[in-house]
């Protein structure tokens, strides 16, 4: 008694569906790993490269119509850029906001600044630092 067998032939009709689909997926999983790596070094780039002044907010001190911010700045020589602070009540409103400027050729300011506010402040944030 022999069996039948009922595989195709070896290369006889072509590749199978599987196959295409399985070459079609490889395909389009490099482009978007290719763009997804793209996008990464972009962000990356400009968050990095071009970030010419960042600023730590190291702490802060409260008062009742004002708030002392101790600020440390990082920028480039020469760079002139501001970093704004904001203060929040308890109820979570705004009381204060304001940019501090720096100027000048030092590439580290460990600087404190008063930030003025309308009420009683009870936090202080660094909003970000921007070069001009």
């Amino acid at each position: 008694m022999s069996t039948a067998t009922t595989r195709r032939p070896e290369g006889r009709y072509g590749r199978s569906s599987d196959e295409s689909a399985d070459r079609t997926l490889k395909v389009v999983g490099a482009v978007l790993g290719a763009v997804l790596l793209a996008v990464i070094g972009w962000f990356g780039y400009h968050y990095v490269g071009q970030n010419k002044i960042s600023g730590e907010l190291i702490g802060f001190q409260l008062a009742e119509d004002s708030v002392q911010v101790h600020l440390e700045v990082r920028k480039d020589a020469g760079v002139t850029g501001y970093c704004t602070v904001r203060s929040q009540a308890e109820d979570g409103d705004e009381v204060g906001r304001a940019d501090f400027r720096f100027t000048g050729d030092a590439t580290r300011i460990d600087k404190v600044v008063t930030l003025r506010t309308k009420a009683a402040g009870t936090t202080a944030e660094l909003l970000g630092c921007h070069p001009e």
